[in-house]
């Protein structure tokens, strides 16, 4: 079953990510079906921009934590596979936060171009309280959008951003009402898609060429340390607490920093 809604309106793509019972939580389909997306709008001409929003309340949840360790899960591309399209994804890609983001609903705002995020939606970076670590190259994009003190804190504490904070912090570029969210981030997006292409991939290019080798390092040191920290003591807490819907306790843990 298709994870993801597509469609295209002008020159503009607009998916929507398209798991709305799971709070549009990133299982190993949706990972495949939004990286199919990138990929096919890198070399349909017809593209010019594409936006990103979710489906329902939520924009996305982050990864499925109920399927953590299924491995019947085959994915084509899998989540380096997303990073990977995302990061050299040459043509303007918009993000309409539509609700919640946690997790890599939260991190792929360092890799917009532009995010417009609605009232009443929030982020969160819950790595540390899973037992994990931060992903999506947010340890190289937050400091550099929020400042280092911010985007330290976010990432550490676990903690939620509203619509506001995103805007105030330069995490996003404009909170709008719910119902006007995606008119907003359509218009803005079809007011590029109306400029010469070569135009706007030269000066993406010229923004982010310089950025991408920075983002990949930063995307292999973070899952140097995932794998690390992944089924480690503080993430199994963490996982087990999730699924029997308690708080995690790491009060026992004593493990060692380095």
């Amino acid at each position: 079953m298709a994870t993801v809604i597509a469609e295209t309106r002008g020159r503009v793509r607009i998916v929507t990510l398209d798991r709305p019972e799971s709070l549009n939580a990133f299982n190993a389909d949706l990972f495949d079906d939004l990286t199919d997306e990138f990929l096919d709008a890198t070399v349909d001409d017809d593209v010019r921009v594409l936006v990103l929003t979710g489906a329902g309340r939520a924009f996305s949840a982050g990864a499925d934590l109920t399927q953590m360790g299924d491995s019947t899960a085959t994915p084509r591309h899998g989540f380096p596979g997303l990073l990977d399209a995302i990061v050299d994804f040459p043509k303007p890609f918009v993000l309409a936060i539509n609700g919640l983001g946690v997790g890599i609903g939260a991190t792929i705002a360092g890799l917009a171009d532009l995010t417009f995020i609605a009232e009443g939606a929030r982020l969160r970076c819950p790595f540390t309280a899973l037992g994990l670590t931060a992903e999506a190259a947010s340890t190289y994009t937050y400091p550099r959008l929020l400042g280092p003190q911010r985007a330290m804190w976010f990432l550490l504490s676990s903690e939620w951003m509203d619509a506001e904070q995103c805007v105030e912090a330069g995490l996003a570029l404009e909170v709008c009402e719910p119902g006007a969210l995606m008119d907003r981030a359509l218009e803005q997006a079809s007011a590029l898609a109306e400029l010469p292409p070569a135009s706007l991939a030269a000066t993406k290019r010229l923004v982010v060429g310089a950025q991408r080798e920075q983002l990949r390092a930063a995307i292999r040191a973070e899952n140097e340390e995932l794998d690390h920290l992944l089924d480690g003591p503080a993430n199994r807490e963490a996982i087990a607490a999730f699924r029997e819907k308690r708080s995690p306790d790491f009060s026992a843990l004593n493990e060692s920093v380095s």
